[in-house]
């Protein structure tokens, strides 16, 4: 059953990036997370949600920059499906080239980071925030290329370690509603509620929302229905070739009863048999031998 708009929760992939399109609740967010505080930022055109009928070329990640030019991807991730190591490092290589003009120097490259909020804990260590940078292996020295890859964890368990304001944030993005807020009694939290509780009553995003949410229905009808005709026609196939082994068997058993008793062994063996070309090879044998011992001793 379809969710309704109203009541989704920051965590639904379509809401988080809905609402991280306007700058003030992406700036907001990025600060809770980083634990600091950034310059104005801009979320890029180009990775916007599409409110077309396309929805399979949808993107959720944000991209954005502050004015620094320090660039950001962030995305809401509810499936675990392991691979989110190599999918960050495809997302800092598109930021990489997209960011660099021709004829620009390495150095013009700027900082970055890519982010994921999983609502599973992607590596396992009970941790809210896990955060990687390049580092040489032998003398803990950072490489310098300014980039890192943080994973945040809604089902983390290091209170003590991480500052409340992010344990408040990752429990929004699960129960983003009126009673946690007041719960939780952060400033921050109370903002990020309001501008959410905004954007749930815009027409054209719950439309948005909607037509997504129909069309990713019929897919998901359209892929059972093919699943099964699919199934169906690969049970055809099975079943004929299934029938033509123990066709070639039987036929194989007939002719070597014409020539003597055939041991409970050698039946055995023969309707065990699954390859046709086995099977066609000891229906000429048979069809060529004189005795049962000819055949078990050429099979």
């Amino acid at each position: 059953m379809i969710k309704k708009f109203q009541d989704l929760d920051l965590n639904n992939a379509y809401l988080f990036a809905a609402a991280l399109e306007d700058p003030e609740t992406c700036k907001l967010v990025l600060e809770m997370i980083l634990g600091m505080k950034i310059p104005n930022v801009t979320v890029h055109a180009e990775h916007n949600v599409l409110l077309n009928s396309d929805f399979r070329s949808v993107r959720f990640d944000i991209y954005a920059s502050d004015e620094m030019q320090v660039h950001y991807n962030v995305e809401a991730q509810n499936s675990n499906h392991h691979n989110l190591p190599k999918r960050s490092r495809y997302y800092q290589a598109e930021m990489d080239v997209s960011s660099l003009k021709p004829g620009d120097d390495f150095e013009d490259l700027k900082p970055s980071y890519i982010i994921f909020i999983c609502s599973f804990d992607p590596f396992e260590f009970g941790r809210y925030r896990y955060t990687f940078e390049q580092r040489c292996q032998e003398c803990d020295m950072a490489l310098g290329d300014e980039t890192k890859r943080i994973f945040l964890n809604t089902k983390g368990k290091n209170d003590s370690e991480v500052p409340p304001e992010l344990i408040h944030f990752l429990g929004y993005m699960e129960n983003s509603t009126d009673e946690y807020v007041e719960a939780a009694t952060d400033e921050s939290i109370s903002t990020l509620h309001g501008k959410v509780k905004t954007l749930k009553q815009e027409r054209t995003m719950e439309a948005g929302y909607m037509t997504g949410a129909e069309l990713l229905k019929e897919q998901r009808a359209e892929g059972k229905a093919e699943g099964k005709a699919e199934g169906k026609a690969e049970g055809k196939i099975e079943g004929k070739a299934e029938g033509e082994t123990e066709g070639r068997a039987k036929s194989v058993i007939d002719l070597l009863e014409n020539l003597g008793i055939v041991s409970e062994e050698l039946r055995t063996k023969i309707f065990a048999e699954r390859d046709l070309n086995v099977l066609k090879k000891w229906l000429q044998l048979s069809a060529k031998a004189t005795s049962v011992e000819e055949f078990q001793k050429k099979m």
